[in-house]
């Protein structure tokens, strides 16, 4: 019996993420890159209510479900590059760039990891060990390459328009940042999380 979260505490992990939502959308600087930054909350939600009864998730995914949530609706709320959270640090540390992007792009790896564990966990045949985590970590740095051809296409068909989503803020290699830091991330969350999971998984 997988332990998920109360009834309770469901509903206000739900009306954090609503509440997120909401105060983003409303002061967004620009409404067209806060939604397509957001359009996975806009759907996950919904998808996680309608199945908690068929597939209730772990209380660990769904506590990090809304952390990601969080992340992803304040970089679309100042579109990434221009998050006060990211100009502190950038004039703490004495960057070049905002580097909220990049610690987005961490929590890209570090959420789904546990996500797609859980799945892998209890839909098909495999145990934890080796094979579980090895096929995580792939799945995850698919998913980022996926969001990167996202990113490219928007970029085709927008053209400069697409600047704001894309927040490459002049790297060259920003893609290869991307994904690179999302394999980190997933690596992280096993390393992190692996145990905790496998209580939760099994009820305790």
């Amino acid at each position: 019996m997988v332990r998920g979260v109360g009834r309770t505490e469901g509903i206000v992990l739900a009306g954090v993420v609503v509440v997120a939502l909401a105060a983003t959308g409303l002061q967004a600087r620009s409404p067209g890159t806060w939604f397509m930054e957001v359009v996975w909350v806009l759907t996950g939600l919904p998808l996680v209510v309608a199945l908690r009864r068929r597939f209730p998730l772990t209380r660990l995914l769904c506590w990090l479900l809304v952390l990601h949530a969080i992340v992803l609706c304040y970089g679309g709320q100042y579109t990434y590059a221009e998050t006060p959270a990211g100009e502190w640090f950038q004039h703490l540390l004495g960057t070049q760039r905002n580097n909220y992007d990049r610690f987005a792009h961490v929590v890209q790896g570090f959420v789904p990891a546990i996500a797609v564990r859980e799945v892998l966990l209890r839909r098909t045949p495999l145990r934890p060990g080796g094979w579980t985590g090895f096929l995580t970590v792939c799945v995850c740095l698919t998913i980022a390459a996926g969001f990167e051809f996202v990113e490219w296409f928007s970029a085709l068909l927008a053209g400069s328009g697409a600047d704001d989503f894309l927040g490459t803020q002049g790297d060259v290699w920003d893609t290869q940042w991307d994904m690179f830091l999302c394999l980190c991330g997933a690596v992280l969350s096993l390393l992190v999380w692996r145990r905790v999971h496998d209580r939760q998984l099994d009820g305790q």
